[in-house]
């Protein structure tokens, strides 16, 4: 788990979260918005896949 909590990508990914947060309250809601979620929860998807793949190799790297 802290390897999900200190990772640089994840955290990135989460702070991009909160601008889209905010573009949801206070922009206006047309297909663009729908877009912007998307392409958070791909970012987040990525971040993970990516943290989950640096802990294999290095499990890995171990044996």
């Amino acid at each position: 788990m802290r390897k999900f909590i200190f990772s640089s990508n994840l955290i990135s990914a989460v702070l991009g979260g909160w601008g889209t947060l905010q573009t949801t309250r206070k922009g206006p809601r047309d297909w663009r918005l729908i877009l912007m979620w998307i392409s958070w929860g791909a970012t987040v998807a990525i971040a993970i896949g990516t943290v989950i793949k640096q802990s294999q190799d290095a499990a890995r790297l171990e044996e």
